[in-house]
């Protein structure tokens, strides 16, 4: 069992917890320890809905004993992460992370702690999978399927182990099955995107019976609207059923396959409008492909584009659309920013006009994404070894928390003259959120070059020279 020694640490306030839920049958128990918290509480939430706030004590420790509670699916959330648990009226569930490594150090533990725990394995093994693609993709469909039926069998096998120890009541069983199968369908919209893709002479070689499973997915169902092994599924078959044409359809060329430019970003847009009946599933898929087709939007012409799709399907965040279309117009490339104000980590208010005079790569960040902003810094801080010609400049957006802003920049050793905070902005910060994966090539007179880079991409490096060439 893995990461089970930190439980130790607390074993009184955990055993404590168990022995005060013992005389409760119907009642839950939900407690536990969090390691370097982003925040001082916890949220427990289904479908959406807040249920109970937990506050962590001078230990990092929470729990409560919670009532009317059915069984099934839940969510704890730690902001900006979450995790899935599934519990019922008896449990006791004791949760340890680190939020160094939010899923992979999380440990259930206590009364009824399995069923939470098989599902976290799978998330895991989910996750597994993204690497093993890579080289399943390489096989022809036979060879794949007789790899992932296996795959499918051992989960099943294992299964039925955990069962016969622990006695799972059926409706937890069913939903278990259902991971499994949701594991299974995903490796097949992954494998068909692949191929499709980068390796089209198998895409003839699918037999008839191959995406049988289609007929079996259920796009609403509402006990794993949550789960990232049925969200991940969802995802990846909106990225297969959208370039599915891309090889049959001669008046398409290699575009169709690239999933950020707006003719496939429409696609899944209409696509998943189709497919669930679940307002949250529909709009957290929405809000990611929105968000996607405006941020990447290189001219009005794209972002007018987009809204009119919005329209025609009655997205029910349009407002928020809207804010987002009007920040993309001023990050148009050949769009001046020098007027743009900020503050720098004296508290002193600037425009990019005042700091910019030499090539510059502009990276967006924020406090409540701090793995994605530290492995940001740890990019940021390699490249300006390499490229001293270039000014690489932090701005963060969380208007409105400077103390916070300067506590990270401090406490990580970030280089302050290179760190500055947005101000005086009407756009909400959860809009600006939509922006922490972009990156500005911006040239000596602050004029936006190239707003379309990406530093996790493979050719970043390749743009970056691209830009001082010219």
């Amino acid at each position: 069992m893995k990461n089970i020694f930190p439980l130790f640490l607390f074993t009184v306030f955990l055993l404590s917890a168990c022995n005060r839920s013992n005389s409760y049958g119907d009642k839950i128990y939900i407690g536990g320890q969090i390691v370097n918290p982003h925040t001082h509480y916890v949220v427990l939430a289904q479908n959406e809905k807040v249920l109970d706030t937990l506050f962590l004590n001078q230990k990092n420790q929470f729990g409560a004993q919670l009532e009317d509670l059915t069984e099934g699916v839940y969510s704890l959330n730690h902001n900006p992460e979450s995790q899935t648990m599934y519990v019922e009226p008896g449990d006791s569930v004791l949760v340890w992370l680190n939020t160094l490594q939010f899923d992979k150090s999380m440990n259930f533990s206590g009364r009824g702690s399995e069923k939470s725990s098989f599902l976290l394995e799978m998330l895991l093994n989910n996750q597994e999978n993204n690497e093993l693609i890579l080289s399943y993709y390489k096989f022809n469909p036979e060879k794949f399927s007789r790899i992932t039926d296996s795959i499918r069998e051992q989960r099943i096998e294992s299964l039925g182990n955990l069962n016969d120890e622990q006695k799972f009541s059926q409706k937890f069983l069913d939903i278990a099955h259902t991971v499994i199968d949701y594991e299974y369908y995903d490796l097949r919209e992954r494998y068909t995107f692949l191929i499709e893709k980068y390796n089209s002479q198998f895409a003839d070689e699918i037999p008839e019976d191959f995406y049988n499973y289609r007929n079996e997915i259920d796009f609403s169902n509402e006990s794993l609207q949550e789960y990232k092994v049925y969200t991940n599924f969802i995802e990846n078959y909106l990225r297969s059923k959208s370039i599915e044409n891309c090889n049959t359809d001669e008046d398409l060329d290699r575009s169709c396959f690239e999933l950020g430019s707006y003719q496939n970003i429409r696609r899944r847009i209409i696509l998943v409008d189709s497919l669930t009946t679940l307002p949250y599933m529909k709009n957290k898929f929405l809000d990611r492909l929105v968000t996607r087709g405006i941020v990447m939007a290189k001219n009005q012409d794209r972002v007018d584009s987009i809204l009119e799709v919005l329209e025609n399907i009655n997205y029910s965040n349009i407002g928020q659309a809207e804010d987002l279309a009007i920040i993309q117009k001023s990050y148009f490339e050949g769009s001046s920013i020098r007027k743009g104000k900020m503050i720098n980590t004296s508290k002193e208010q600037v425009t990019y006009g005042d700091i910019i005079s030499k090539p510059s790569v502009i990276f967006i960040w924020s406090l409540y994404a701090p793995s994605h902003y530290k492995w940001q810094h740890n990019n940021i801080k390699a490249l300006r070894r390499k490229y001293p010609e270039v000014d690489f400049i932090g701005v963060n957006i969380d208007q409105g928390e400077t103390e916070n802003w300067l506590r990270v920049v401090s406490s990580n050793n970030y280089n302050k003259d290179y760190e500055y905070q947005i101000t005086n902005r009407e756009i909400s910060k959860e809009v600006f959120r939509k922006y922490i994966h972009k990156i500005f090539f911006v040239n000596s007179e602050a004029v936006i070059i190239d707003g379309d880079a990406k530093l996790y991409s493979p050719n970043f490096e390749t743009e970056l020279l691209e830009f001082l060439n010219r």
